[in-house]
């Protein structure tokens, strides 16, 4: 799977002269919390979030009035607070890639650049959508989770037993284990109940850690 699958292709986008209160009300009304800038060329040149906003915005403490207040934030631009080192992704870089830039950079979105121009944004709510239809959550059926050893063909001989009891396997995760000799792999099947699947599971797995109806 690749980003180009997954993005934001309806993008909304800020100019670097789009005032701060403008800015803010058009997120609102987008209700999104993130917003690339580009130039009058089409160029992204930075990228502003709800909290860039806020931090430019007055503290309540402030002594200024009302109008003060509005006077000034009419004179800071998008461009006086925006970040302009922004990290990127590439329609076509693998998804998993995408998650860990955005994990390792604390960041929840990334702008997607095809041919070096600005072609949709990324964000953990893709990476969401991604993940519940990934692990099959909008399916009914049996979720296992098991630890398996650690070696060559033990995926295979799991779902083999799953196939062989007639379950249809609609997601299939494999995680890191409780040590270096096994791994923990989360199964969701349908077709079979659970007390079918657990029977299919028990002599190819080292230990069923949970299963449950969904």
């Amino acid at each position: 799977m690749f980003v180009k699958e997954c993005m934001t292709r309806k993008l909304v986008v800020a100019d670097p002269d789009l005032s701060v209160p403008r800015a803010v009300k058009l997120m609102r009304q987008e209700h999104i919390r993130r917003l690339p800038v580009v130039d009058k060329r089409g160029k992204l040149v930075g990228i502003v979030s709800d909290k860039d906003l806020l931090h430019a915005s007055p503290s309540p403490a402030t002594s200024l009035s009302v109008w003060e207040i509005t006077t000034l934030l009419s004179e800071i631009k998008v461009r006086d607070v925006m970040t302009r080192s922004v990290i990127t992704v590439t329609e076509d870089a693998p998804l998993e890639d995408a998650a860990r830039i955005m994990a390792d950079n604390k960041i929840g979105g990334l702008p997607v650049l095809a041919q070096g121009k600005l072609a949709g944004i990324i964000t953990e709510t893709d990476l969401f959508r991604v993940f519940v239809e990934l692990l099959g959550a909008r399916e009914p059926g049996v979720r296992a989770t098991t630890l398996v050893h650690n070696r060559p063909g033990e995926l295979a001989r799991l779902t083999r037993a799953i196939a062989d009891a007639g379950g249809n396997i609609i997601a299939l995760a494999d995680n890191a284990g409780t040590s270096q000799d096994n791994r923990q792999v989360l199964v969701k099947a349908n077709g079979i109940s659970k007390d079918a699947l657990v029977a299919a599971l028990e002599p190819a797995v080292l230990e069923i850690v949970d299963v449950r109806e969904t």
